[in-house]
């Protein structure tokens, strides 16, 4: 992240480091377990990782290559791939940092200013304050850029107003990065800003979105004259008084970059996204979905059966050239270069490598894996349920392959109708 050469670690250093990660990693990456108890809405997941990134921040450990007066570890990307190589072998127990570590992170390090770094970054990398992401609305989903959410500028301050959708762990972030409407006379894609939202402002209602499997992990949050500060310092009307600066004059300008540049930065976002969905937390070859099958065909005696022995190992090829795909990006971001289109390619075969691990599993489970069990153990089931969303969160596959398409592979673009019309004049959403 500091933009700096890798540094070259001696063996001794590096072993060092490794010994370290290890010891730390054998106290505190024991999993995280539901338990007996339900967790519909996740607080208790979001604990765990939340605990687990504390120690790891009070080890010296958390946002290995941020620089420290950001709240960062000041390490070198040498530091960052053995950590990532030695976690790789343990249980992850950040899952539900995703968002707010491999998305607002990375985001408010490259474009936000001063002002912002040395206000959200410390906290976040410790994982005290979680962060969401709230791009998509009812009538905006993969053409996000046809969102209705207006943000009007009055004096020092912003007015927020419309509503965002399927937005992950809403409920319990302290703040969130959302795109709105501050140019309505333009292109569609010209006249949309970045902001930083409070997410205990007045105004801010959010609601649970029920799923099929019983859990309530995303949202749809409206925006009600939502003030947010235009300049830094201004004073902002509710949010969390009590922390030092929500509130009071050292809350910065809630503007992200340059305004009316949001759709840039919001792709750049969705970059650092689906490298964090396509890439996951560790390196080298990752076959765990395939492993996890074949034991499962040992315990109902099945292993020999040749049609899921072909079917296993198409599923482990998938995921060998997965890890591959994700190995490059990863060494990539580690030159230094921001997140590409390239991003969409391991995001896509994360998808598909779900998709047939769904299928896999039920067919190797047998009828158990359709009865529903209300407990902990109804894995197959729920895993059946969740990898559905893998196709549609993070961007469709469908749009992952128009991207795939016409931004790494050069093949021209679809007809766009509505190239060079003034937002005011198209008829999206619930304009007519």
């Amino acid at each position: 992240m500091s933009g700096e050469a890798e540094s070259v670690l001696s063996d001794e250093e590096e072993q060092v480091f490794r010994q370290r990660c290890r010891d730390f990693l054998d106290e505190h990456a024991i999993g995280i377990t539901g338990g007996s108890e339900a967790d519909p809405r996740g607080e208790l997941r979001l604990g765990a990782a939340q605990k687990f990134q504390k120690a790891l921040a009070d080890a010296g450990l958390a946002g290995l290559t941020y620089p420290s007066e950001y709240g960062g570890a000041g390490l070198t990307k040498a530091h960052e791939r053995i950590w990532r190589t030695e976690y790789g072998k343990y249980p992850n127990m950040t899952t539900e940092l995703t968002i707010s570590h491999g998305m607002c992170l990375p985001m408010l390090y490259e474009h936000g200013t001063e002002a912002q770094k040395a206000r959200y970054l410390p906290r976040n990398i410790s994982g005290e304050d979680v962060w969401c992401q709230m791009f998509s609305e009812p009538g905006a989903g993969s053409d996000v850029a046809s969102l209705q959410m207006t943000a009007t500028r009055d004096g020092d301050h912003w007015v927020l107003n419309g509503q965002k959708v399927w937005t992950t762990l809403a409920h319990l972030c302290a703040y969130g990065i959302v795109i709105a409407r501050t140019n309505s006379e333009v292109p569609k894609h010209g006249g949309i800003s970045m902001f930083i939202v409070d997410l205990n402002a007045p105004g801010v209602t959010i609601r649970p979105i029920h799923q099929i499997d019983g859990s309530m992990h995303f949202n749809e949050i409206f925006f009600d004259d939502v003030i947010v500060p235009a300049v830094d310092g201004v004073t902002t009307a509710g949010g969390a008084e009590d922390d030092g600066f929500a509130g009071g004059d050292g809350t910065p300008a809630a503007l992200v970059g340059e305004l009316n540049n949001g759709w840039n930065l919001a792709t750049s976002m969705l970059m650092y996204e689906r490298v964090a969905i396509g890439t996951g937390n560790t390196t080298g070859i990752n076959t765990e979905r395939s492993d996890r099958l074949i034991e499962e065909c040992h315990k109902q005696g099945i292993n020999d059966n040749p049609t899921l022995r072909q079917r296993l190992i198409q599923l482990r090829i998938l995921e060998t050239c997965q890890s591959l795909v994700a190995m490059r990006t990863r060494a990539e971001l580690k030159a230094g270069r921001t997140p590409g289109p390239g991003g969409s390619i391991g995001k896509l075969q994360t998808s598909e490598s779900l998709a047939m691990y769904r299928d896999l599993s039920l067919e190797i489970v047998g009828a158990s894996g359709m009865a529903w069990a209300d407990s902990s153990d109804a894995i197959w089931q729920r895993n059946a349920l969740t990898t559905m969303q893998a196709g549609i969160a993070g961007g469709t596959s469908e749009i992952q392959r128009n991207i795939i398409g016409d931004r790494v592979l050069g093949l021209p673009r679809d007809i766009s109708v509505d190239k060079g019309v003034p937002f005011n004049e198209l008829k999206v959403g619930t304009q007519s």
